[in-house]
């Protein structure tokens, strides 16, 4: 007789009561924990966390924000790095539903918002199939938290006026299917999301599609933590700013990004030119 497959992924075995017609319906949250900084989390995700039963957590979302939850709820990581994976996509939908058809109210908590980049459409619309109440309570998403920080709007009068956020890799891995010849227009921000790996292959697709290779570009990694590091550089020089970026990062272009604070500037990427020294700056005596 044929062995059944064995799955390589750590054991995480996940028991439900069964009980579920003895219990009133649970129901499912799915809340951003924005970039990392527990104070960024709006009062209805603490709220909602407060509450919870059971929380289901990205990789990404710090101890500090998990343990805001009530120390008897379960917590369960689900967490996806590149090429690793906790639980497929359809497993966490599975988990959602079922936990909540166990009467328990369900935290799912995702990194940033979760309608950018982080498939919570999928998961409610999981839930909306199985009949499972969904609330949703949006967060600080990543491309706030490090434009903020560094202070380079997404948007500004005579630099940009539009904003476009899209994801630097595609489903199936590799170089993503974009409008090159519309993000490559002057005067917008192009923020790019898990495209670290890719960096070189977008500021080509970039530049080749008319993309100034002067545009002025900004990496942020670890936005609103204590490991915060933004590197200024140039479209041209992106790819080698990227180098060596590990963990969560996001990659902006943009003239507006010229504004951008930075004091661990990349020792090979070419870097937007500064203002003159006392440029712009108001001394005590003025």
């Amino acid at each position: 007789m044929a062995r059944a497959p064995t799955s390589k992924r750590p054991s995480q075995l996940v028991v439900l009561r069964g009980d579920a017609d003895a219990r009133a319906p649970g129901e499912v949250w799915l809340v951003g924990a924005g970039p990392g900084d527990p104070e960024l989390l709006t009062l209805k995700a603490l709220k909602a966390l407060s509450r919870a039963d059971v929380v289901v957590h990205d990789g990404l979302v710090s101890a500090a924000i998990r343990d805001l939850a009530p120390p008897n709820a379960r917590r369960l990581s689900v967490a996806k790095r590149k090429s690793r994976h906790s639980y497929a996509q359809d497993e966490i939908n599975r988990l959602l539903v079922a936990f909540a058809r166990e009467g328990l109210t369900v935290v799912r908590l995702k990194g940033g918002d979760p309608f950018i980049f982080g498939r919570g459409g999928e998961e409610l619309e999981a839930c909306r199939a199985a009949g499972v109440v969904c609330h949703v309570v949006p967060g600080v998403t990543a491309a706030l938290a490090s434009a903020a920080a560094a202070g380079a709007p997404l948007t500004h009068r005579g630099l940009a006026q539009a904003v476009t956020f899209v994801t630097g890799h595609a489903a199936a891995g590799g170089e993503p299917d974009l409008d090159w010849a519309s993000l490559a227009k002057t005067n917008q921000t192009v923020v790019i999301y898990m495209g670290v790996s890719t960096a070189p292959a977008i500021a080509a697709r970039l530049i080749g599609a008319g993309r100034a290779g002067a545009t002025p570009a900004l990496i942020v990694a670890d936005a609103s933590l204590p490991s915060e590091r933004r590197i200024t550089a140039t479209l041209s020089g992106l790819a080698a700013a990227a180098e060596g970026i590990e963990g969560a990062a996001l990659l902006i272009v943009g003239e507006a990004m010229a504004l951008a604070a930075t004091d661990t500037p990349h020792p090979t990427a070419s870097r937007p030119p500064s203002p003159a020294r006392g440029e712009g700056r108001v001394g005590r005596g003025a």
